[in-house]
């Protein structure tokens, strides 16, 4: 008799702020709904995947292919030209990049940014196979070689190198690389790992230095040389054979070059009817590939604050798409640290050079800190404008707004980065208004003493202001609507923005309507 005395004195033409108020004022699973939307929250902060950038969707591709014997200017007219005009009528090609070089064409693709990557490399794919009869014969098979941002960028990098004993490396470059080679397969077989690459590598080869004077002196060019080690480098396939009885014969030949003494003595020609060998006119050093001119220098301080000089091997780990950055960066470095006390016997060490898992995290962590200082300043506020108990009500419902907002976010597959966290600390300070607005009208219906039962006058106070709040709270989301067209990779970055801060607020009147008054009927 209670509920339906006090619902008749209820305006009749309730709006959703009031009807929402009607649903939840008295409802006896609204505690409990308000209790698991915060456990929502948590839940989404903690699995939702982290990283320090939106990834920005880009397309693009290349196509590879080989004609043997042709020039330049035949691969331009038979290969490039046919290939660019039909790539050219696939929707959505930004841009075409070829050029030609002897025996084989590459046309570059670049599709508009915010293209479907799948779908890109299916449609490239499909117009070239399509099309494989405008290709001259004894054209190769097209190789199609697709662009994936997602994985060349690196969210870990490791630089290792050697340890110094006065001054000079206690391990060789080349040894060095294999070590860091072996470990590279271990850390790509980590789940969500994409890709390890490696840079500043030197390989083991042997190095051969030959002497100008005694080249001149043996009236010998370094033609003859390369000819004389190339023959003696090939490997000879087993020869098989029947014989007479049936029995299977399988001839096979060892490899001429298997160590440094074996390139020594190959013989290089003959002078006077004497054998000259390789080793007379120059010398065999077994040592890493020279001709690699790539390095990568790793610079350290040493106890008299002076820089120590060391050649590094980077390690490069990109992760897969939508794959917590945070996760894995954290199961590497566990990895590493397993590992730490046998690199140190081996003479290795290794230093973090680039971690945006713990970026990414450092900025989530950093973003409850503010947003609970802001909570705070926001509970002062109202503690000095409106009381203790009405402070003590928003302090609850920002919570809830972005618990809300992080939970549709993680349905949607977004994931937690610096553009994510900026739209929530953006619409912060108009996620508070919803709720300050109806708590502040249920304030103004108290003083006013228009009603005694605290229900029908935090209904009656929330119809009230509905539908003006709804209007100003939708005129700032449609402000945000305009960057979702937004193109280019300023758009694709930004693209959080929209979302988030629409999320956020539609979020913050259903609280605001739902919530605020249940909270002030208990408190008050």
């Amino acid at each position: 008799m209670k509920n339906k005395e006090y619902k008749s004195r209820i305006d009749k033409n309730l709006n959703i702020a009031g009807k929402l108020s009607l649903a939840f004022i008295e409802h006896p699973l609204t505690f409990i709904f308000g209790i698991f939307i915060l456990a929502l929250g948590y839940i989404s902060l903690e699995f939702m995947p982290r990283e320090e950038n939106p990834q920005i969707k880009v397309s693009g591709g290349a196509v590879i292919v080989a004609l043997r014997g042709a020039n330049p200017s035949e691969i331009q007219k038979v290969i490039i030209e046919p290939l660019e005009q039909k790539i050219k009528e696939i929707k959505g090609v930004e841009h075409i990049y070829s050029y030609a070089k002897d025996s084989v064409g590459i046309v570059q693709v670049q599709y508009y940014i915010g293209q479907n990557k799948e779908m890109s490399n299916l449609k490239l794919y499909d117009q070239v196979m399509r099309n494989m009869d405008l290709m001259p014969s004894g054209a190769m098979p097209p190789i199609i070689k697709t662009m994936d941002i997602d994985t060349d960028i690196p969210i870990l990098t490791v630089a290792f190198y050697s340890k110094k004993l006065n001054g000079k490396d206690l391990i060789s470059q080349t040894n060095l690389y294999k070590e860091v080679n072996k470990i590279s397969k271990k850390i790509n077989k980590i789940n969500n790992v994409s890709l390890v690459d490696l840079k500043g590598e030197k390989k083991e080869q042997y190095n051969i230095l030959i002497d100008a004077n005694k080249l001149s002196a043996y009236n010998l060019s370094l033609n003859q040389i390369m000819k004389q080690i190339k023959a003696l480098s090939y490997q000879t396939p087993n020869i098989k054979g029947n014989t007479k009885s049936g029995e299977l014969i399988v001839f096979g030949i060892k490899q001429a070059i298997n160590s440094k003494k074996d390139i020594d003595n190959i013989i290089i020609s003959y002078n006077n009817n004497i054998a000259v060998y390789l080793k007379d006119i120059g010398k065999v050093r077994r040592y890493y590939d020279i001709q690699n001119k790539k390095e990568a220098i790793f610079y350290k301080k040493d106890k008299n604050g002076n820089f120590e000089e060391s050649n590094q091997i980077t390690l490069m780990i990109s992760k897969l798409k939508s794959s917590n950055s945070v996760v894995i960066s954290k199961k590497v470095l566990s990895f590493l640290n397993n590992i730490k006390d046998d690199l140190s016997k081996k003479n290795i060490s290794f230093s973090i050079t680039r971690n945006d898992g713990y970026v990414a995290n450092d900025a989530v962590n950093s973003l409850v800190q503010n947003l609970l200082i802001s909570i705070i300043i926001i509970a002062i506020l109202l503690m000095l404008t409106l009381g203790i108990k009405e402070a003590m009500i928003v302090c609850v419902a920002v919570p809830m707004i972005l618990s809300l907002t992080l939970f549709t976010g993680f349905l949607l597959g977004e994931t937690i980065n610096r553009i994510t966290l900026f739209a929530l600390l953006v619409s912060l300070g108009m996620l508070v208004d919803a709720a300050i607005i109806v708590i502040e009208n249920i304030h103004r219906h108290k003083k006013l003493a228009k009603e005694d039962d605290i229900r029908v006058l935090t209904i009656n106070a929330s119809n009230e202001i509905g539908n003006a709040t709804n209007i100003a709270t939708i005129a700032i989301i449609m402000t945000f609507i305009p960057m979702f067209f937004v193109g280019g990779m300023m758009g694709q970055f930004m693209n959080p923005l929209p979302i988030f801060v629409p999320i956020a607020l539609f979020m913050s009147l259903f609280v605001a309507y739902a919530f605020t008054p249940y909270l002030m009927k208990k408190i008050l």
